[in-house]
């Protein structure tokens, strides 16, 4: 499959516009053993998938381990997190954290110098690569942390972002950002300094698109590319009832159900609608869904090439389902 690139920030390095999100490789939210993320891996990368997103979060180590264990002595792009450090000894409950058989460890949140710098060593050693070429300071943010993040995030402007800051100057990592799920964090990020990309989950696809109000102006004025996390916004907008992670509400439900009755009437899946319309906007470098199946791989990789009717974004922006300003698949 001929996979288009594009630059992440200002910097020279490039990105397959489509990536592979690898959350699921570690179970989050899905029973699925190395075998059989190991395949979703090769499968990807026999069809060109040269761009692969994990964290430490992922399993509790769990996905960074088969991740790297697939992409030794292979060409790769790799983007990781810092901000959570895994410690022995397991949580009580994983599924509290949609996690299903991680690795026996516990989460350390430190944002600071120190704790970003452990974070990052500690993740090499886990994937069994020497590099990771962009760097994610992962869940800073009240989404994530309510009324600690002001500590967390002071932590990271204190001094956390000049640990990601020396590593970029050092070419130990070739790009630096944030991993998130919200807003108005990227936009409180871009008064720390210059970061070169934010990866932004479920907060710009075809059922919200709110960053093109302010947070996509000001990362086109800073220097700063976005990769779309969650696409199908935790499976919504490919059939499934959640949302952000938990069960979707009515009234997002009733968005979804309007979403999905156009697209039957244009005869086109939803999610390759929902796939395609964030690779529109110059500002996103990648779309990065995350297969729970080499099926589900081999589905998406059809939505990448599925012909969409221009009416159908007309339809979408003449039923107030699409901001009108927000740019569409040609």
């Amino acid at each position: 499959m001929d996979i288009k690139k594009k630059r992440i920030g200002r910097t020279g390095l490039e990105v397959d516009i489509l990536g592979l999100g690898c959350a699921p490789l570690g179970g989050n939210f899905v029973d699925l053993d190395y075998n059989d993320a190991a395949k979703i891996i090769k499968k990807a990368i026999s069809e060109g998938i040269s761009y692969f997103d994990t964290a430490p979060w992922y399993g509790f180590g769990r996905s960074e381990r088969v991740l790297g264990d697939n992409l030794r002595h292979r060409e790769y792009i790799l983007s990781s997190k810092v901000g959570r450090i895994l410690k022995p000894g397991p949580v009580e409950n994983p599924m509290d954290f949609g996690m299903i058989n991680p690795l026996p460890f516990h989460v350390i949140y430190d944002y600071s110098y120190d704790g970003i710098m452990r974070s990052f060593e500690d993740g090499l050693q886990r994937l069994g690569l020497d590099r990771i070429d962009i760097l994610l300071a992962h869940d800073i943010g009240e989404f994530q942390h309510g009324s600690t993040n002001s500590r967390h995030f002071r932590d990271l402007k204190d001094s956390g972002y000049r640990a990601m800051a020396e590593l970029r100057e050092l070419g130990l990592v070739k790009a630096i950002g944030l991993g998130v799920n919200e807003n108005q964090v990227c936009m409180d990020a871009l008064e720390i300094g210059h970061w070169d990309v934010f990866l932004l989950a479920g907060r710009y696809t075809l059922l919200e698109q709110t960053p093109l109000n302010s947070l996509f102006p000001a990362c086109e004025k800073a220097g700063t590319t976005v990769i779309c996390g969650g696409p199908f916004n935790s499976g919504l907008l490919v059939g499934r009832d959640m949302w952000n992670y938990s069960k979707a509400p009515a009234q997002i439900m009733e968005k979804a159900t309007k979403l999905k009755a156009i697209a039957d009437e244009f005869a086109i899946p939803l999610g390759a609608a929902a796939l395609q319309f964030p690779q529109a906007h110059d500002i996103i470098s990648s779309v990065i869904p995350g297969p729970r199946s080499e099926d589900e791989l081999v589905e998406i990789l059809a939505w990448q090439s599925t012909k969409i009717a221009s009416e159908f974004w007309v339809r979408l922006k003449d039923e107030r389902l699409l901001m009108h300003e927000a740019p569409v698949p040609n």
